[in-house]
């Protein structure tokens, strides 16, 4: 009698801390409107020194069109989800190889190559002391006609040198805007 006692304890308990927890839900915060994160970032900007200006806007620029064709899709504004460039490729392995580029690059000088994305891609290309090629478009790495490596949406890559030996690199995802919940980063 007492096992049943028990166990109809524990139950109403259960069913209790259920039924509190599903009445204390509270909605998502709605996301800021488009205008007050211009102003953010507009504000966050007027306190970078010029040369950071320079970098940021560097890693920020847009990707122009590869080539025009009669294949050639609508271009798709920024912040709406765009289909991949390749789709033979799953986004996440593609920014696995290029991290395990880096890595190799690393390994072989000692050291993260550095600079922008355009910097960083011509290093990996072959624009290093030995002229070794670690971009291998057989695992997705692309490079855009700005000679940036892209994601598989055609954004380019963000490069976040976080030590000698050490880098993030962010993709922006299907929105193809960096800082959003759909970017996917290496690390």
């Amino acid at each position: 009698m007492k096992k049943w006692a028990g166990l109809m304890v524990v139950i109403v308990v259960g069913v209790g801390i259920g039924f509190f927890l599903s009445k204390n839900k509270t909605a998502p915060p709605a996301p800021p409107a488009p205008a007050s994160q211009d102003a953010a970032i507009a504000a966050a900007m007027a306190r970078q020194n010029s040369n950071t200006v320079a970098i940021i806007q560097s890693n920020f620029a847009g990707v122009q069109p590869v080539a025009a064709s009669s294949t050639a899709k609508p271009e798709i504004p920024a912040g709406q989800p765009a289909p991949l460039q390749f789709t033979n490729f799953d986004p996440a392995i593609v920014l696995e190889n290029l991290g395990r580029a880096v890595h190799q690059y690393g390994t072989r000088f000692g050291g993260n190559p550095v600079g922008n994305n355009q910097e960083i891609s011509a290093q990996l290309n072959g624009n290093n002391p030995k002229h070794i090629n670690f971009i291998n478009p057989e695992a997705g790495m692309r490079l855009n006609e700005n000679g940036e490596l892209i994601d598989p949406w055609g954004t380019p890559y963000f490069f976040h040198q976080l030590s000698g030996t050490d880098m993030e690199i962010h993709s922006a995802g299907p929105d193809r805007i960096l800082w959003t919940s759909d970017d996917l980063v290496s690390h």
